[in-house]
């Protein structure tokens, strides 16, 4: 199993999941280029790529999901009302449907996709089921739902949004009207908010937390780092943390297989 997010924040994201000899991507907000330009940093190219999840249709998650599937012959997983508002995609081959609450198999992975509350028309978030354990995957959240919850237990990795501290929101040079729409119950997950679901979620199998969509101007990453590790360390689990940061790739978490001893 290998995580990593290629690019996370305002201006593009991608993260690129392995498991089971299948390599995905969810979400590709970055062009085609640079999302090539950043898989090389990890020794991989587009051709070493299997699909792309998408989670909802705003521009810095899907702007080079056309290109790069129409490149590199890549199946693209996508709700029918998310792909309804993406008339620019283009055409994909290998285009495929899912629900939100149904369970889909692509090769030998379990993908679920869930509801998540965001000012999209029908956004989700993912858990990734495969023989080297679960992945979960949420971010642009307006609120921790209970669904987000028991979606997100049992994960040996989570992605985890993260995207502003509340006082530096409120003292920030955003507009009035952009502060209340990321602090909606459809906006951004503040630290103060994914830390108390990162405390439901944690249990002793958690073994990679990745910090993701941190805004630029409300966060900062040190910051952010610390909070976890400190509350990661308060309920007794010893966990690696890595940031997702908007100009580079992040860290990788690298794992054996579960039921390797």
């Amino acid at each position: 199993m290998r995580v990593c997010l290629l690019a996370s924040g305002s201006r593009g994201n991608c993260a690129l999941i392995e498991a089971d000899d299948c390599r995905l991507l969810i979400d590709a907000g970055l062009s085609g280029k640079e999302t090539e330009r950043r898989l090389a940093t990890l020794g991989l190219s587009g051709h070493d790529l299997d699909a792309i999840l998408v989670t909802h249709e705003h521009h810095d998650h899907v702007g080079g999901i056309g290109p790069l599937a129409r490149r590199f012959d890549l199946a693209v997983h996508i709700d029918p009302l998310t792909h309804s508002v993406l008339p620019n995609l283009g055409k994909i081959d290998q285009l495929q449907y899912f629900t939100a609450g149904e369970t889909f198999r692509f090769r030998d992975l379990e993908i679920s996709p869930f509801s998540t509350t965001h000012d999209a028309i029908n956004p989700v978030g993912f858990t990734i089921a495969s023989s080297e354990g679960k992945i979960g995957f949420a971010t642009d959240l307006g609120v921790p739902t209970r669904l987000v919850a028991e979606q997100l237990k049992a994960c040996r990795v989570v992605v985890l949004e993260a995207n502003h501290d509340d006082q530096m929101l409120q003292d920030g040079p955003y507009p009035w009207s952009l502060k209340e729409r990321i602090r909606s119950r459809h906006g951004h997950l503040s630290n103060r908010d994914s830390l108390r679901l990162l405390e439901e979620i944690t249990w002793p199998g958690l073994e990679a937390l990745f910090l993701a969509h941190l805004s630029e101007e409300n966060n900062c990453p040190e910051l952010a780092e610390e909070s976890f590790q400190q509350t990661l360390k308060q309920c007794g689990h010893d966990v690696s943390v890595f940031v997702g940061r908007q100009h580079a790739v992040s860290g990788c978490f690298t794992t054996k297989p579960a039921h390797v001893i």
